[in-house]
């Protein structure tokens, strides 16, 4: 589980690199990789929703990336994308594909559906914590 967690750091990492995040922003964004990753592997252990853990891990990330933004006076989105990319269903996207070029079109759209699902849960845990985030701002001023 850490050990993957790392991996999903790493490939947070090379992301960061390809957005031109420098210095010490590039691993503490590359950071959020690793934890949400962590929490969607810890979440997926102890209930088997796919679409919850994955939700769970981009509300994790995106607090992650608002308090991180905060602290160091970033854009949020320099570290969200950071924090998301491990969690994003591109395998999924894949093997609907795959499934509806052999013309297995039954397993084509299930693997879509649940790609879909997943991919809608992380944007919206993406814009819950973002949102929550401006009514507090907006409530502090």
């Amino acid at each position: 589980m850490i050990l993957n967690s790392f991996y999903a750091f790493l490939s947070s990492l090379g992301f960061g690199v390809l957005f031109n995040i420098r210095g010490k922003n590039l691993l503490i964004a590359s950071l959020g990789g690793g934890l949400a990753w962590l929490t969607y592997l810890i979440s997926g252990r102890l209930q088997p929703s796919l679409v919850f853990s994955l939700f769970l891990a981009s509300m994790v990330g995106s607090i992650y990336s608002e308090i991180m933004a905060r602290l160091y006076k970033n854009p949020v989105t320099m570290f969200v994308i950071c924090a998301i990319i491990p969690l994003v269903p591109g395998g999924g996207m894949y093997y609907a594909t795959l499934e509806a070029v052999k013309g297995n079109f039954t397993v084509a759209l299930t693997k879509g559906a649940e790609t879909l699902f997943s991919a809608g849960a992380i944007a919206l845990g993406i814009v819950l914590v973002a949102s929550i985030s401006t009514i507090f701002k907006k409530i502090k001023k």
